[in-house]
C-alpha cells in the first residue's frame, strides 16, 4: 500500500438515526461518532475515509459506481437494503477492489429475514455484532486487504 488509499464507508437507511433508534440493539453511538472512530483508526494505517449515509438505494448505488474511479475499497453497512437489494449487490460486484460488509448487530441473533444478505455475495468478509467497534475493525481489516493486494501486485508486476 503506497501513499494514502481512499476507502468509501457507506451507511444505508436509518443509520442517520443512530443514538436514538433502538439503542438496545444499535447502541448509543451516533453516526458522527462512528465516522470519527473510522477516521481515527484509518489515519495511522494510511487510509483516507470518505464516510457517507443515505436512505436512498439509488444514491448508494451511484456512490458505489462512482467509487470505481478513485476508491481502493468499500466498507458498507447497507442497513435493511442488505436483505433486499439485488441492485446494490450488482453494483458492488462490479467494483474492482475489496468490499467488506458491516453491521452493528449480529443479524443471526435477530429475525429470520435478516439472515439473508445480498451484500455478502459481493463481500470479501463480514464484520457484525461488535457495535460501534465494528467500524474500527472494518478499517483495520480493509487495511490488511489492501496491503495484501499491494503485495500481490509487486509479486506479479
Amino acid at each position: 500500500m503506497s501513499g494514502d488509499c481512499k476507502v468509501l464507508v457507506l451507511n444505508g437507511p436509518n443509520l442517520n438515526m443512530l443514538g436514538t433508534r433502538q439503542p438496545e440493539i444499535y447502541g448509543h453511538s451516533t453516526l458522527a461518532d462512528l465516522e470519527r472512530l473510522a477516521k481515527t483508526a484509518a489515519e495511522p494505517l494510511g487510509l483516507v475515509i470518505d464516510f457517507r449515509q443515505s436512505n436512498s438505494e439509488t444514491e448508494l448505488i451511484t456512490w458505489v459506481q462512482e467509487a470505481r474511479a478513485d476508491m481502493a475499497g468499500i466498507v458498507i453497512n447497507a442497513g435493511a437494503y442488505t436483505h433486499t437489494s439485488v441492485a446494490i449487490m450488482d453494483a458492488l460486484l462490479a467494483f474492482p477492489g475489496p468490499v467488506l460488509e458491516l453491521h452493528l448487530s449480529n443479524n443471526f441473533r435477530r429475525e429470520a429475514f435478516r439472515h439473508t444478505s445480498y451484500v455478502s455475495l459481493a463481500a470479501k468478509g463480514i464484520i457484525e455484532g461488535f457495535g460501534a467497534d465494528g467500524y474500527e475493525l472494518a478499517v483495520h481489516a480493509m487495511a490488511k486487504l489492501l496491503r495484501g493486494a499491494a503485495t500481490e501486485g509487486r509479486k506479479n508486476g
